[in-house]
């Protein structure tokens, strides 16, 4: 039985390529191996950094990939559907999941093929690697430059006298004009109280 193969071609303003070019040479292959081509998805003029949603073509391919009109997506080279190793790696996996696989040209990878599933799993390896190292790298500059992610400590003298205040029963909007602090912090303060209170109350009961 005939595949059903849908051609995806990009090229950017600075390729020096035709989207014609890389779909001539697509059917050419399509007609060595049989395949039964349904559909051609173009994006002229569009970097492979944008995303889907910056790339009607792409958009509309995996539109039909949800869809399970096609069995087989073929492109003239990897870096004509995206030039990040993670949204690679996220759209074979949209792909896989769908029953769908890939062939690239340039790269002679076709994920129909042990091989080809190899190298799936393979970039999914280098992906995952790719962001751990951007997470070391992250914790690395802050530890370099004595910084850190998230929300900064309270100071704790505020903190108690934001306590004592709603202890004594003063609202929140007043506890937080008070000690200069913002409604937010206030309201964070009071929740935590309420889950030592409840905590307390649990120990007694138990």
């Amino acid at each position: 039985m005939s595949k059903r193969v849908a051609f995806y071609v990009r090229v950017s303003t600075a390729d020096g390529q035709t989207t014609e070019n890389q779909a001539r040479q697509l059917h050419e292959v399509a007609g060595r191996l049989g395949w039964t081509v349904v559909a051609i998805f173009k994006d002229d003029g569009v970097s492979g950094t944008k995303g889907r949603d910056q790339r009607p073509g792409l958009d509309a391919l995996m539109k039909g990939v949800a869809r399970r009109e096609f069995d087989l997506v073929a492109a003239w080279s990897v870096d004509r559907l995206g030039r990040s190793l993670p949204d690679l790696v996220a759209l074979l996996a949209e792909l896989q999941a769908r029953g769908v696989d890939l062939f690239l040209h340039q790269q002679a990878l076709d994920t129909s093929t042990p091989s080809g599933r190899m190298l799936f799993q393979m970039l999914a390896v280098f992906a995952e690697f790719e962001r751990a190292m951007i997470v070391a790298r992250v914790r690395a500059g802050l530890q370099r430059t004595n910084k850190r992610l998230g929300r900064p400590p309270m100071d704790a003298a505020k903190v108690e006298a934001i306590r004592a205040l709603l202890l004594a029963g003063t609202g929140i909007r007043e506890t937080a004009r008070r000690t200069g602090a913002g409604t937010a912090t206030v309201m964070r303060v009071r929740k935590a109280m309420q889950a030592e209170t409840n905590r307390a109350a649990l120990s007694t009961a138990a």
